[in-house]
């Protein structure tokens, strides 16, 4: 993590504007409170600018999974390198030798929000109420290993595996749920999707959809109250809109893409914070698309994106090309996998394959190499990328036509259309590759966007899933990355790091290795309940 008062040579960041359909926000004052006056000195409130908020709050829909959910606590949680610590375990868990059964002790003494005591019944009704047929949960699938999970006591759990997971541990970052609280409702449509009761460092005191969400310190938090007692997130989809209400005073830390970024620079009492992440940029290409299907259109495709020219004009240098979700950084990641830019060899391809140019556009069998590239309305990165795309295509003959629109538009488009896509988790593998590439997870929400099938990339994701043993999951990872190598049924474009613009006001601001998902739970607020506030 770097932490520094002036811009060097370019940094960049991404508003992901994952599930959010409202583009406008007001301001994010509470009745109750100040704002935070976007200048220097020390404060115990934050006003922060996301691009995206969740659909629920609740933990059994999906909030929080990967950790850092504020309201919430699980059983163990990330330190600033992404390694495990406790959380409301005592200890790291204690795993058997066949990697079958993880058993945790519980921390005592702990409450909820509303005082109601935390027990293991807590965890258990957690994980089976996910794992319930009927609970719309899209993530449940990362915990298809666990065969049971029973208390041993008020203080005591056993998670049974059906297979050795290896990275199960990774998966109790879940926030735990109260029993007592959520266990009468119905989980899909409860009052707890929006009023949660949990055990963390802060308090919903209100959610106003498409506006903000309001947190205030919980006095009575396990681990101390926290100094910063209020922490509001300001929902602003639009990157040039959080922009200018950071500049305004409206706000005191946002995220921001590259050059709206370098306009801070010279500004008093700010200060930009660098991420590293395992975040990426990727064209979907539909597989039932005739055109996005076809593999040497795919292969093409791969070989005429100019990555490190994106790199360098688009991120500022703020990021690595990317080849698949796996950054090139990473140990997993497949070496010899990367692909040069090369249009000749990319037309070459396209001429044996039968797309023959016709003007300035290929055809094949009265069929044009063309089709249409989505990006969310206002993220400004991702607009960038598209037209970079569509251009480097240009010029080997394939057509693209970018558009841009809502979620809820590009949604019902997935199965036909490109899409500018992101995603990425710095953890396992698994975490990575399962749900982006795995064929029956094709259509299943924002699974499998492409709606990627390659048996091949299955039985290979299915051993490093299911496998024990190290040596056999690192071959199934590389099997993976050289088959979609053949068969891009993405076009992986950068991975991108993540900057964000803040008021100097706190110590101990820091930063982890970021996934995709960033801005609530993810960036330099991630620890805000361990922010020292500036005298």
């Amino acid at each position: 993590m770097t932490v520094r008062r002036r811009y060097g040579g370019g940094a960049v960041a991404t508003a992901v504007a994952a599930l959010v359909a409202t583009a406008g926000c007001s301001a994010p004052s509470d009745d109750d409170g100040d704002e935070g006056d976007g200048g220097g000195g020390g404060r115990d409130s934050v006003v922060i600018g996301i691009a995206n908020e969740p659909e629920t709050l609740s933990p059994l829909l999906g909030y929080g999974k990967d950790g850092n959910s504020k309201i919430f606590d699980g059983l163990l949680r990330h330190d600033d390198q992404l390694g495990l610590e406790p959380a409301l375990a005592t200890e790291l868990p204690e795993v058997s030798e066949d990697g079958l059964t993880y058993r945790y002790t519980l921390r005592e003494g702990v409450t909820f929000s509303d005082g109601e005591p935390f027990t293991a019944a807590d965890v258990v009704f957690t994980y089976e109420t996910i794992l319930d047929e009927g609970t719309n949960n899209a993530a449940k699938g990362e915990l298809d290993a666990i065969e049971s999970v029973v208390a041993d006591g008020d203080f005591g759990v056993e998670f049974t595996l059906e297979y050795p997971y290896a990275p199960f541990a990774e998966r109790t970052v879940l926030p735990i749920a109260s029993a007592a609280a959520a266990g009468d409702q119905d989980v899909n449509t409860g009052a707890y999707n929006t009023e949660p009761v949990g055990t963390g460092p802060y308090l919903l005191t209100d959610w106003s959809p498409g506006e903000r969400i309001s947190l205030t310190a919980n006095p009575d938090y396990w681990g101390g109250e926290p100094e910063v007692k209020r922490v509001t997130m300001a929902v602003i989809p639009d990157d040039d809109v959080r922009a200018t209400r950071l500049r305004s005073g409206d706000l005191d830390a946002a995220v921001l893409p590259p050059n709206l970024a370098e306009g801070f620079a010279d500004e008093d009492g700010m200060t930009s914070v660098n991420a590293e992440s395992a975040d990426f940029r990727a064209v979907t290409l539909p597989s039932d698309n005739p055109v996005t299907g076809d593999r040497a259109i795919r292969q093409a495709l791969d070989l005429a994106v100019n990555r490190e020219l994106m790199v360098d004009s688009i991120l500022l240098g703020a990021g690595h090309p990317a080849y698949n979700a796996i950054p090139t950084a990473s140990p997993w990641f497949a070496e010899g996998t990367e692909r040069e830019f090369d249009p000749e060899e990319a037309g070459r391809i396209l001429d044996e394959a039968g797309w023959q140019l016709d003007g300035d556009t290929r055809v094949r069998d009265g069929e044009r190499a063309a089709f249409t590239l989505w990006y969310p309305a206002g993220d400004r990165l991702r607009q960038e990328h598209a037209l970079a795309y569509a251009s480097d295509a240009k010029d080997i003959g394939i057509d693209i036509t970018v558009e841009s629109g809502s979620w809820e538009i590009i949604e019902g488009q997935l199965a036909e259309d490109a899409v500018l896509s992101g995603g990425g988790d710095p953890a396992d593998p698994d975490f990575q590759l399962y749900t982006l590439l795995y064929s029956e997870l094709a259509g299943n929400g924002y699974n499998n966007m492409a709606h990627y099938r390659n048996t091949a990339v299955d039985e290979q994701l299915d051993i490093g899933r299911r496998s024990g043993d190290q040596a056999e999951r690192e071959a199934a990872y590389e099997a993976v990355q050289r088959e979609l190598a053949e068969d891009p049924g993405y076009t992986f474009l950068t991975h991108i790091d993540h900057v964000y613009v803040m008021a100097d006001a706190w110590d101990g601001v820091t930063t982890q290795v970021e996934p995709h998902d960033h801005g609530l739970g993810h960036g330099p607020w991630w620890n805000v309940e361990e922010w020292r506030v500036r005298s």
